[in-house]
């Protein structure tokens, strides 16, 4: 039995917040294959998925993009909306079709300012995503570029 992730917006969201958070959402669907974003790209909204699956990927100069994260139902997908530039820092794509609640940056920004209580859950929330994400890039990253043997790991 697996155990639910406090990143994921049903766990990691006061039910008020949650409620009035999704009162902004408007539904998309996105086909196999479709990019979401691109490293670098300006971030002016964000997911949450409703189904099927979401990979994060880093731009490796002179090799594929390393997929360091695969997100499914109820988690978030992008972050860089949150933080000054607004420029994504990973690249998005849906592996399967996906259907998504979609939610725009600037909106969410303005009510995060003006409501605290808003906007502190949504800040934490966020701040929980990128900690998880982080550890997680490092560790693909290792294992995908960390010469055998080396005494490199966690």
């Amino acid at each position: 039995m697996s155990t639910p992730s406090p990143t994921r917006i049903a766990m990691a969201l006061p039910a008020d917040c949650r409620t009035r958070l999704m009162e902004m959402a408007q539904e998309v669907n996105f086909d196999q294959g479709t990019r979401l974003f691109r490293e670098g790209g300006h971030a002016d909204r964000f997911w949450i998925v409703r189904s099927g699956t979401v990979t994060l990927d880093v731009h490796v100069p002179g090799r594929r993009a390393a997929v360091v994260e695969s997100l499914g139902p109820g988690a978030l997908v992008g972050c860089s909306w949150l933080f000054k530039p607004y420029t994504w820092r990973l690249g998005a794509e849906a592996m399967t079709p996906v259907r998504a609640y979609e939610f725009d940056a600037g909106s969410v920004r303005m009510l995060m300012d003006s409501d605290p209580v808003f906007g502190s859950a949504v800040g934490h929330w966020v701040g929980q995503v990128l900690a998880h994400r982080l550890q997680s890039t490092r560790t693909r990253l290792l294992d995908l570029y960390a010469p055998y043997g080396s005494g490199s790991f966690l």
